[in-house]
């Protein structure tokens, strides 16, 4: 008899073009919290589904107590007591919280779906988690870290032995993060199995107990993770050792190209944005930090034109602009690369050429003639630019990893060509590799004369790229930091000052 309450061994998958998987293998012990660690293209995403019954593997077999188990779908999967909270949220948007966790297996009455009792038996697991969620309330009113939480109910509730989770902390704050965490500590108490996906290297170390590392779709080594170094994962990550990791040429008291005043999304109740001023010089990062919910994408979403009956003043080189919408922010050389790139972002069933070049559709079609030459060009130029590993052009952004779709994502706005790019979660699920390889790109763009606004939650991120660091908090602006005197201290006390005011330019 086994002592692991799951194994994948020899695991293999292709798909058109791309080895995703080579004769892989993974153990996982009852109770363990198990680490999958590798850059975004590793193969992680991949095994993942092959265990959750959406791909199946051409090579190779599961076993779970020892005994092989066929796994050809997601029914399948649940039934081998398998449940996978994915790194792109799968719900309905306009259905309810309770409506969602149910979804395909709801509380029936007499008289069909027991709507009542539904809600109730959701709420009770909600509260459970001390979540503060109400479960009638509809998922789009949620924010992302609910939405998160949400899901994370919903995929315990299935009463599953192995729990994957990927990247679940990617939106969620400190302190529904301590919730996670000892949610999963409990159910490994209860000899649940967890695999945890995430490229937060401290929290692999504050809960995982072991972790296993691939690379481009192969099989590296298993470690324990308290006795194995950070800079020997990162090794065996990527193959090599990152010599530098941040890359920046910090600039000072530039001349400033872009300024905003008096920012307020206009509403009467549930307001995000109030009253917002700040500046941006040239060739800087300024870097917008918070707590979840602080309103720095809000903030981002009506200087941009996204938010109707918002106001205030956006001035672009001494000239003010009169922004309605998206199109008019772009033809002011403005662009915006926001937080959910599933949702908001990517066209997911078109190719990368597409993808790509969607905003620039008028540098390559002229009186509806296609000069496929042309946008050929544009595409690759991004795809080299960004370093995105892709097997061709027409290749559908679904089938890259996520941070390939980040990448992709990225450059189509950077082929604006803008004066000011402001990105949202510019790494937010993106592995360590990749995220050096971003930033050595913004550092290059600033040097070309390009501003950029930054949104982050990872303050390692936010101190070592922005010149400047505004903090906000309850949609307002508490405080501007100078890169010489940023700290997560110093930060942390702005973003959680309960009386908030302008900061000071």
């Amino acid at each position: 008899m086994s002592n692991y309450l799951l194994e994948m061994k020899h695991i293999s998958k292709a798909f058109p073009g791309v080895q995703a998987l080579s004769n892989v293998d993974f153990q996982l012990l009852p109770g363990e919290i198990h680490a999958l660690l590798g850059e975004n293209g590793a193969g992680k995403s991949t095994l993942i589904k092959v265990l959750g019954g959406i791909y199946i593997a051409e090579e190779g077999e599961i076993l779970i107590d020892g005994k092989t188990v066929e796994i050809h779908d997601v029914n399948a999967a649940r039934e081998s007591g398998i449940s996978i909270i994915h790194q792109e949220l799968v719900q309905v948007p306009h259905m309810t919280v309770a409506e969602n966790i149910f979804l395909g297996r709801e509380v029936m009455g007499k008289f069909g779906v027991d709507t009542r009792k539904m809600i109730a038996e959701a709420q009770k697991m909600l509260d459970h988690f001390d979540l503060g969620i109400d479960a009638s309330a509809e998922v789009y009113d949620l924010s992302i870290a609910q939405q998160q939480m949400v899901e994370i109910v919903k995929a315990i509730s299935f009463n599953c032995r192995i729990l994957v989770m990927d990247e679940p902390t990617s939106s969620i704050s400190d302190r529904e993060v301590a919730q996670l965490f000892e949610i999963m500590r409990n159910l490994a108490g209860q000899g649940v199995g967890i695999i945890y996906i995430s490229h937060k290297m401290s929290e692999l170390y504050e809960v995982c107990d072991r972790v296993t590392v691939l690379r481009d779709g192969t099989y590296v080594g298993t470690c324990e993770v308290a006795t194995t170094p950070r800079d020997q994962l990162i090794a065996m990550m990527v193959g090599r050792e990152l010599d530098k990791y941040y890359t920046r040429d910090h600039v000072k008291d530039t001349e400033v190209v872009f300024k905003c005043e008096h920012i307020d999304d206009g509403k009467k109740h549930h307001k995000r944005v109030n009253d917002v001023s700040f500046e941006v010089h040239k060739g800087e990062i300024v870097g917008f930090a918070g707590l979840v919910g602080a309103g720095r994408s809000e903030t981002m979403q009506c200087i941009f034109g996204l938010t109707h009956g918002s106001t205030g003043t956006v001035t672009l080189n001494g000239q003010t602009l009169r922004i309605r919408n998206a199109v008019d922010a772009m033809k002011y050389g403005i662009s915006l690369v926001p937080e959910n790139r599933k949702v908001e972002g990517l066209y997911h069933i078109q190719s990368v050429s597409f993808n790509s070049t969607i905003e620039v559709l008028h540098e390559f079609i002229k009186a509806l003639r296609v000069n496929e030459k042309r946008e050929r060009e544009i595409t690759q130029e991004f795809i080299d630019k960004m370093n995105t590993k892709t097997p061709s052009h027409e290749q559908a952004v679904t089938n890259l990893s996520g941070g390939n779709q980040q990448k992709v994502m990225i450059g189509r706005w950077l082929a604006t060509k803008p004066t000011i790019l402001i990105l949202d979660e510019p790494t937010r699920g993106v592995d360590v590799g990749a995220k050096a390889e971003i930033y050595e790109i913004m550092n290059e763009l600033t040097k070309q004369g390009m501003s950029i606004i930054m949104i982050s939650s990872e303050l390692p991120e936010i101190i070592n790229m922005a010149d400047r660091v505004y903090v906000m908090c309850d949609g307002s602006i508490t405080g501007c930091i100078d890169y010489e005197d940023v700290s997560q201290e110093a930060i942390m006390k702005l973003a959680t000052l309960e009386t908030v005011g302008r900061a000071n330019k």
